[in-house]
């Protein structure tokens, strides 16, 4: 069994994500990851960080908010498996065939020629 460690500062899990270092702190704020904190106050990360947030921008762009990625994310163990990030694909496909089907019918109700304010949300 892996030992998870907290070796990666804010700036090299925002490198590998591709983020602002602030958004590594907003994430972490959100609970999408966890940091340890070192003696003198700084943060740490561990290996999946990263692989997080990369995976919680993707979930965005389908809609989610990072409260519903958050906990999604909460099932997932510290040190995340690949079967464990196959849930969280499988939940993130399902939500993103939902909102897409949502969407399709919001454009067919627009395309009806009614009134807009009558289209059911």
């Amino acid at each position: 069994m892996s030992t998870t460690t907290f070796t990666h500062p804010v700036s090299e899990v925002a490198t590998a994500a591709g983020v602002a270092p602030s958004a590594v702190r907003f994430y972490e704020q959100h609970g999408i990851i966890t940091a340890i904190r070192t003696a003198g106050d700084q943060r740490r990360f561990d290996e999946s960080a990263a692989c997080r947030i990369r995976v919680a921008k993707v979930a965005q762009r389908v809609g989610l908010t990072v409260r519903e990625i958050a906990e999604i994310f909460a099932g997932l163990p510290t040190d995340p498996r690949p079967e464990d990030w196959g849930r969280v694909a499988e939940s993130l496909i399902a939500e993103a065939e939902s909102r897409t089907a949502a969407l399709k019918s919001y454009l067919t109700d627009m395309r009806g020629g009614g009134r807009l304010c009558e289209i059911d949300v």
